[in-house]
């Protein structure tokens, strides 16, 4: 009889043993291509899509990221591409209130970190076609579709370098703030029912950046049917319903992230 040791790590289907971990599997996405466009909303709209105990930062920010990972440590070199929504949010727990990013959705081109996403972070990671960006005479674009529907448009231009290492020890100054934070929410068998698993987790990381630019973000949502998206619409017409009162700096970086720093654990906000 298959027997579950406490002190490994497992996903589905466990019987065939724990997730392998080794000296090569580390958190280290050590090719990292970023785009980040962000911009203030409304309030009260998006409050409607936060969860208990977690609050709309002053500001009221959302911010829309593509990234391209290539050379991932625990993929054995291999990459995959993602689009995120977040928004800037303060979780009011039994320890104080923490600042951080709320995900509302993160798009991925791969199965494998779209599971251990869900099932060990809490990560609300779901599944679409997000083809490597493009770079036009100087215009950054990037795409993602899910059964041929467009779902979302980015693009960056009129970049201007700034200073690598001056955004990296800002980030690293600001690490009180570097609070990502999920939903990991797991309702009854059959998906009906009281919840099997409700709470609020985060899981930090650290970024080191070898360019950086700034520049005019333009972001393009696309109005679908069930139709067109049968599993997905309702979160993309959700975001692209949500106003944007005023874009913010674009953001274009190259550099590495660690996914896993074992001083700031993944771990359940209380």
């Amino acid at each position: 009889m298959f027997k579950l040791d406490p002190m490994q790590s497992y996903m589905m289907p466990a019987h065939f043993g724990p997730r392998y971990i080794g000296e090569k599997t580390s958190g280290w996405y050590r090719d990292v291509t970023a785009m980040t466009l962000s911009y203030r909303t409304d309030r009260e709209k998006l409050a409607a899509y936060l969860p208990n105990n977690v609050t709309v930062a002053e500001d009221a920010i959302v911010s829309v990221f593509y990234a391209c990972n290539k050379q991932v440590d625990w993929l054995a070199g291999r990459g995959y591409n993602m689009i995120g929504v977040t928004a800037a949010v303060v979780y009011q727990g039994e320890e104080g209130p923490i600042e951080g990013s709320y995900s509302l959705v993160i798009w991925e081109n791969l199965t494998d970190p779209i599971l251990s996403g869900r099932e060990l972070q809490g990560i609300p990671k779901v599944y679409a076609d997000i083809p490597e960006h493009s770079i036009d005479q100087g215009k950054w674009s990037c795409t993602a579709s899910h059964f041929d529907s467009t779902i979302v448009d980015l693009s960056v231009s009129n970049l201007v370098a700034v200073d690598a290492e001056q955004v990296t020890a800002s980030q690293k100054d600001n690490v009180d703030k570097d609070n990502p934070m999920g939903w990991r929410y797991l309702p009854a068998l059959g998906g009906f029912g009281p919840e099997v698993v409700n709470e609020i987790t985060t899981y930090p990381s650290e970024n080191i950046f070898t360019e950086v630019s700034v520049g005019e973000g333009q972001i393009d949502w696309h109005q679908l049917t069930w139709e067109q998206n049968p599993t997905q619409f309702h979160i993309v017409n959700a975001l692209a319903d949500l106003p944007m009162l005023e874009n913010l700096p674009a953001i274009v970086t190259k550099g590495s992230t660690n996914l896993m720093v074992p001083e700031r654990w993944t771990r359940t906000l209380r």
